[in-house]
């Protein structure tokens, strides 16, 4: 089955605009159709349906880099046809992973001697680095406890309950257990002192987050390392961190120089993080970096030679592009330390400038924090009459993309907006967008409140007769034009709700 659902109801052929200057005949949509067409024909009726497509820059959802410049697009283009996997074949853009690994690992201040190779890899995603890093954990983990001659099939992870999904795929798709610990109101990271006290003999390593995807905030490695190597000599346990860097990676070295949570943390065995995110280059690459050779065992890596040399690799993809590999090197070599810092910085002052201009509205809380990832994640401070659902639903008809979710965990009562403040999200469009924000709030103070349109909507719903509301048994003027008015709109609510009882709180 197809895991995405088709969205259109059409007759299920794709139309054509200005395709008809080629064919007559409409294309099917779900099978290959039985005639070639010419190549303008298919270019100009994807091009059509691409049209509908909310515009990238102005997706506040995405945290994946949007914009490169020109240079770095011909270079991905030059290597658009390389497989990277063929390292005997492709020598230069193997080197240019080693030296990225390298430079990864050096931001991450891991502790390489003189002439000493760093141990990492590239990645589709975090998603993947996380199931590379897991893996070596529960192995490590397993062959100690086989050793000790200890039961080894009931390993666990303790993270926080603001995990991203790819921890609950790790957990489900490899049998390990995940051990969350619940946010609470006005604390929406992992507690470390929580965390420590849920380790236990089985489990493979503490999972910190730095830059939680639900406001972008850092959570504490520093103290969970001491809470933790307390714990380890208490126990005679060596329960290792791993760094879940997937957004604050490419942030911390250069705003938070002195903040501690790399690999100067002696528990720290293994960092990830997205490429695609703050790392400045179109989706498709991450990395996982490892403290010391020791911590990735030797059984997890494939040596391979069919293909020109023995290659070692360790992946759960085989085949994969190399364009994203060449353009994270062009923008290390490109902007330095001084070109990211300066981005990071600028993106910093962006997100301040937002969250400033929506606390001037009076109307918004602002649950983000200024040390962390540049994003503003705010919420209503009075949700009687709307909610923020509402309002991403609203910014739409402006071009905004703004994502309104709930937090894990056991803060699910608390709802929020996220804006995340990328390279290409200029001061103008803060400013505009808070402008833009304005209007929707004063645009739904006039309209009627929830209670009164979930009043309508169960009434219409046991009287259909009453959808002619000369027939509605309200006699109050008021209450009868704000009945008349959700009628009117009866479809848009409708679909409003649907939109809302879709919606997942495990945010990306």
């Amino acid at each position: 089955m197809a895991l995405s659902r088709a969205t259109s109801d059409s007759d299920g052929s794709v139309h054509g605009t200005f395709g008809s200057r080629y064919v007559q005949q409409s294309l099917p949509k779900f099978r290959m159709p039985d005639m070639s067409i010419p190549k303008d024909a298919a270019y100009q009726i994807i091009s059509d349906e691409l049209m509908l497509d909310g515009n990238p820059r102005l997706n506040l959802a995405s945290f994946v880099t949007t914009w490169m410049e020109p240079e770095c697009d011909k270079l991905i283009m030059q290597g658009i046809n390389k497989n990277y996997v063929d390292m005997d074949e492709y020598p230069v853009t193997t080197e240019l992973q080693n030296r990225c690994v390298n430079i990864i690992a050096n931001l991450f201040n891991a502790p390489l001697g003189d002439g000493e190779e760093a141990v990492g890899v590239s990645t589709i995603g975090s998603s993947e680095a996380i199931m590379l890093a897991g893996l070596a954990f529960k192995r490590k983990w397993q062959n100690k406890r086989k050793a000790q001659g200890k039961p080894f099939d009931k390993p666990n992870i303790v993270t926080g309950a603001n995990v991203q999904v790819c921890w609950e795929k790790f957990a489900r798709y490899f049998e390990v257990e995940l051990k969350e610990v619940k946010l609470q109101e006005g604390y929406y990271v992992m507690d470390p002192v929580k965390a420590v006290d849920m380790v236990d003999e089985n489990t493979i390593c503490v999972a910190a987050i730095l830059g939680s995807t639900y406001n972008g905030e850092f959570e504490d490695v520093k103290l969970l390392n001491d809470l933790l190597t307390e714990k380890n000599k208490k126990t005679g346990w060596d329960t290792p961190i791993h760094v879940d860097a997937a957004s604050g990676g490419f942030i911390a070295p250069f705003l938070y120089p002195d903040l501690e949570w790399d690999f100067r943390l002696p528990l720290v065995k293994s960092i990830n993080v997205s490429g695609h995110k703050y790392g400045l280059v179109y989706a498709g690459i991450g990395w996982v970096i490892w403290r010391a050779k020791q911590d990735l065992p030797e059984e997890l890596i494939f040596h391979i030679n069919y293909l020109g040399a023995d290659q070692p690799t360790f992946t759960l993809n085989f085949s994969k592009g190399a364009s994203q590999i060449i353009a994270q090197y062009y923008q290390l070599i490109r902007l330095g330390f001084e070109g990211y810092r300066n981005i990071m910085a600028n993106c910093a002052a962006n997100a301040k400038a937002l969250a400033d201009g929506l606390v001037r509205t009076g109307r918004f809380n602002i649950l983000s924090k200024e040390m962390g990832v540049p994003l503003v994640a705010f919420s209503l401070k009075d949700r009687s009459q709307h909610d923020e659902y509402e309002i991403a639903d609203h910014l739409r008809r402006f071009g905004w993309i703004v994502p309104a979710y709930t937090m894990a965990p056991d803060a699910q009562h608390v709802s929020l907006l996220r804006v995340v403040v990328r390279e290409d999200f200029n001061r103008s469009l803060a400013e505009r967008l808070v402008r833009d924000i304005e209007k929707v709030v004063h645009e739904l103070d006039g309209l009627p409140s929830k209670l009164v349109r979930d009043v309508t909507a169960t009434l219409v719903e046991k009287h259909p007769d009453w959808k002619d509301s000369a027939a509605a048994p309200l006699d109050n003027g008021k209450l009868r034009s704000a009945f008349e008015e959700v009628i009117a709109s009866q479809k848009a609510v409708k679909a409003w709700k649907k939109f809302v009882q879709n919606k997942a709180n495990r945010v990306c």
